[in-house]
């Protein structure tokens, strides 16, 4: 679908109101053309001929005109305006539902801050034409076509002397409509990159703040607006060329009245009264070629929006639902249902432009099982969680949760059957409570206080002045990183999930918040599979079993006692986080793994 054709189908519910607004703009062109007819009467049969007992009438008629165009406009513009409103309404809804359908992949191509002016500026572009240019483009044309059929019917020769500049506008207005597209896709491009600049470093302040970096981000953000500018420049360039070229040929419709118009006049081919109403149509000449090259800017700048937002609308996810079609042709995915929680990868790789991420890996988990996933970082940890949750497609093998293929189960159900406190931790800006409740909104308070407790953050909310109703910033400003983490662990919990992923959820609590988190899982472990991504040995020391990843690859399997026997990376990992490792640790193989162990 191209992208004006897509604009059309939000238009289309709305033609009705667009149809009212457009006929209410003809009843006022038309009606615009009776007043400087009745000048002309005026000044032909009351101020020539003397009959005075018409200008009573005269008066009331133009009074009448002028008062019933005004009410008439009024309700045009508000019908325009009532369209307008109600089609971004529509679109914007409709752009932001779909980025709410795309995956991982696109936001990993997109900037924040380019996405946002799509649904401020861009939107506010097609506002505009909408709300303005559609009936005043319309009306002028009206206008142009009223006025020169009536100077038509005052004289042949001067409404063809008229003509002689539409030619000339024509060519200019052609010539303009090409330059103005490529200035207007540089100024949104512009404007898009300037803010996504902005949009970023308000969000990374900490961080600028922390390297001292304000003056390196002035220069960039100079640069970025330089671009912005200039961009602006070029186009206001391109219109500033032609605008003067519409002046002056409106301006010559008046020298071609004042010299033709007057001579006709001496000549007596046409009356004064005939010569001030051409003189009052003329406005309805002139307005049209002044804003021919307004109207041409903001209809490049309307196509323009469209074609980006069709741009970000119009990218397919590459993650979605699938459909199956039975004997009656209905199509349908798995409902959603609850999942019992087994795992099972089988000979999964995953590579994303031209890597290998993971490759070749395979595991089994049954039900309530822990298991921990250690490993150097880019190992493809956090991959491994990615995939199970089908945030990315695997490039071959299977994912599968209790016998089925991932990619065969309805998106929402397999997302809601999980629980995942992920290591990058975004907070709402809400309240404590919302935070907590986000994946169960409707839940009650005790149960958000129960995940609290679990997650062992009840005591710091409790001590705020304002407790579970604390409103958190942006990215949880205002509290800490282990506060944030046992945020984000209670969010998790308190789904009640089949499966748990805890992706490095605890690296910034201490050991002894750690170690109370950890009981608290036991007490949920034969309710629901759990994954811990973790560098801590002690965060995975008691999982049921234990993935040691390198470079994309399962390099051991165990318990912690059979790994630390094994005497491999994770005993060296395991040696080099608590120091000697203790005989009763390393198994029946103690002395033979204890000289390898030094050996290494």
């Amino acid at each position: 679908m191209k992208p004006l054709k897509w604009f059309y189908s939000f238009l289309k519910q709305y033609r009705a109101l667009i149809l009212l607004g457009l006929f209410l703009t003809t009843v006022i062109s038309a009606l615009s053309i009776v007043n400087p007819y009745l000048s002309g009467i005026i000044v032909d049969d009351v101020i020539q001929a003397g009959n005075y007992d018409l200008l009573p009438r005269l008066i009331i008629c133009l009074l009448a005109v002028t008062l019933m165009t005004s009410a008439l406009r009024f309700l045009y513009q508000l019908v325009f305006e009532t369209a307008s409103q109600g089609l971004l309404y529509d679109m914007r809804s409709t752009v932001y539902r779909k980025l709410l359908e795309e995956d991982f992949t696109f936001y990993n191509k997109k900037r924040t801050g380019d996405l946002m002016s799509r649904q401020t500026g861009d939107m506010e572009a097609i506002r505009h034409f909408m709300a303005y240019d559609i009936y005043a483009v319309y009306q002028n044309v009206l206008l142009f076509a009223f006025a020169l059929l009536m100077i038509f019917t005052i004289s042949t020769k001067l409404a063809l002397c008229m003509l002689v500049v539409l030619p000339f506008t024509a060519i200019a207005t052609f010539r303009q409509s090409k330059e103005v597209k490529p200035a207007f896709q540089r100024n949104r491009n512009c404007f898009s990159s300037l803010n996504a600049f902005v949009q970023e470093n308000i969000s990374g302040n900490r961080v600028v703040k922390a390297f001292a970096k304000e003056d390196y981000e002035k220069e960039k953000f100079r640069i970025e607006n330089d671009r912005f500018k200039e961009a602006q420049i070029r186009g206001s360039r391109v219109w500033m060329k032609y605008v003067p070229i519409f002046e002056i040929l409106s301006y010559a419709l008046t020298v071609i009245l004042m010299l033709y118009g007057g001579y006709m006049v001496i000549l007596e081919e046409i009356t004064m009264g005939d010569l001030v109403r051409v003189n009052g149509y003329l406005w309805m000449l002139n307005t049209p070629l002044r804003m021919a090259g307004w109207w041409v800017n903001d209809i490049q700048n309307f196509i323009t929006s469209v074609e980006k937002i069709y741009s970000t609308y119009s990218e397919e996810p590459r993650v979605r639902t699938p459909r199956f079609s039975w004997n009656h042709g209905d199509t349908f995915a798995y409902p959603h249902e609850k999942l019992r929680g087994n795992v099972e990868f089988k000979n999964v790789s995953y590579s994303a432009d031209g890597e290998d991420i993971v490759k070749d890996i395979s595991f089994r988990v049954k039900a309530g099982q822990t298991v921990g996933i250690i490993g150097s970082t880019g190992s493809g940890k956090s991959t491994l969680m990615n995939l199970l949750c089908r945030f990315y497609d695997i490039t071959s093998g299977e994912v599968l949760v209790d016998g089925r293929d991932v990619r065969q189960l309805d998106l929402y159900s397999l997302r809601d059957n999980i629980g995942m406190a992920m290591q990058d931790v975004f907070l709402f800006s809400d309240t404590i409570e919302g935070n907590i409740a986000y994946g169960r909104p409707d839940c009650s308070f005790d149960r958000v206080k129960k995940a609290a407790i679990m997650a062992d953050a009840n005591h710091f909310i409790s001590a705020l002045p304002e407790g579970y109703d604390t409103i958190v910033g942006e990215r949880g400003v205002g509290l800490s990183g282990g506060q944030k983490q046992r945020i984000s662990l209670a969010r998790a919990l308190l789904k009640d999930p089949a499966i748990l992923i805890l992706d490095d959820t605890t690296s910034a609590v201490d050991m002894e918040t750690e170690s109370y988190i950890q009981n608290q899982l036991k007490n949920i472990k034969q309710d629901c599979t759990v994954f811990i991504v973790a560098y801590r040995i002690s965060s995975i020391r008691d999982a049921d079993q234990i993935l040691v990843m390198d470079k994309g690859h399962i390099i051991e399997h165990g318990t912690h006692d059979e790994l630390v026997a094994a005497g491999g990376y994770y005993a060296k990992t395991f040696h080099n986080q608590y120091g000697e490792i203790p005989y009763d640790l390393m198994g029946k193989n103690a002395p033979e793994s204890r000289t390898t162990l030094h050996q290494a």
